[in-house]
């Protein structure tokens, strides 16, 4: 049984996608992308030389890598965006239980645990003090009065 060019393009792509699922570095989709459209022109009978194929093969991949990658990392990047973080204590109250400096740590009562707390105005909060959840660092609240 002999493979065909559009049988070898197609695996190639195949491959390239399967080297993007393990990479996500947005390269080898459109490598891939450029061996499915390579295979589809050869299948039809446009392409019926290899010089042609392999032609046609790197100037897609590399139109499409410049044309579509750097929206796509946009995209991605965008979701991953802190205006998405995870919100929930937002708006929560807390009590302070150790002095929280003006620009350090101390810590508040929320949720039946203890947090690390930063105050959000810089000024010094003292214990027993009832405070607002602004927003979460990491695993630090920071706080206002």
């Amino acid at each position: 049984m002999e493979i065909s060019s559009t049988q070898i393009w197609i695996i190639v792509g195949v491959v390239m996608l399967i080297a993007e699922l393990l990479s996500v570095s947005f390269v080898f989709a459109f490598i891939g992308v450029g061996a499915f459209v390579t295979a589809f022109l050869t299948w039809i009978g446009i392409l019926p030389m290899i010089n042609a194929q392999l032609f046609c093969f790197s100037v897609v991949s590399v139109l499409s890598l410049f044309a579509f990658r750097k929206p796509l990392q946009a995209l991605t990047k965008k979701s991953s965006d802190k205006s998405l973080e995870y919100s929930e204590y937002v708006g929560d109250k807390a009590t302070v239980v150790i002095d929280i400096p003006a620009d350090g740590e101390g810590k508040v009562f929320y949720r039946g645990t203890e947090w690390i707390a930063l105050s959000k105005s810089h000024e010094r909060i003292h214990k027993g003090k009832s405070v607002v959840i602004q927003e979460l660092d990491g695993i630090r609240l920071i706080v206002a009065e």
